[in-house]
């Protein structure tokens, strides 16, 4: 399966194209996710070389820690991507907001991470999604150190 969507920041400066792999996304409640968002990341992954981006000058990068970077629109503002820059099984992808889809609908919410860094002001309806804590997601992703958060 592979499905194309384009999007872009607010202020149209950054846009692009992703053909997706599959319609599933995840949800991360880690406190850089929320502060970065403003509320959670919904993100969908999309290996690097499967996305085609014009106005790349106007994208800012910031190494946010050892191991990933996060990406915004020099503009507007507008939060990019998310990427893990260590080598290893999850280098090579970003994570795209789904937000930023001319096209969010039909995709699937498929599991939620640090899900008991969620706040209590809100919850996703449905079902079905597997949900992870934050000592879940320290077992699953080496890269993550146990004494430090989530990036």
């Amino acid at each position: 399966m592979s499905l194309t969507r384009s999007g872009g920041c607010l202020c149209g400066a950054v846009r692009f194209v992703a053909r997706l792999k599959d319609a599933g996304f995840g949800v991360c409640h880690c406190e850089m996710c929320r502060r970065w968002t403003g509320s959670a990341l919904l993100g969908i992954t999309v290996p690097d070389g499967d996305v085609d981006w014009t106005g790349a000058d106007h994208i800012a990068i910031r190494q946010t820690s050892d191991w990933a970077m996060r990406a915004w629109c020099r503009e507007c503002g507008s939060g990019l991507y998310f990427k893990v820059t260590l080598d290893g099984p999850y280098s090579g992808n970003v994570e795209l907001p789904i937000g930023l889809f001319d096209d969010p609908n039909g995709l699937n919410m498929t599991n939620e991470i640090y899900i008991d860094h969620k706040p209590d002001s809100y919850a996703f309806a449905g079902e079905g999604r597997r949900l992870m804590t934050r000592q879940d997601c320290v077992d699953k992703f080496s890269v993550l150190d146990s004494d430090r958060g989530p990036t």
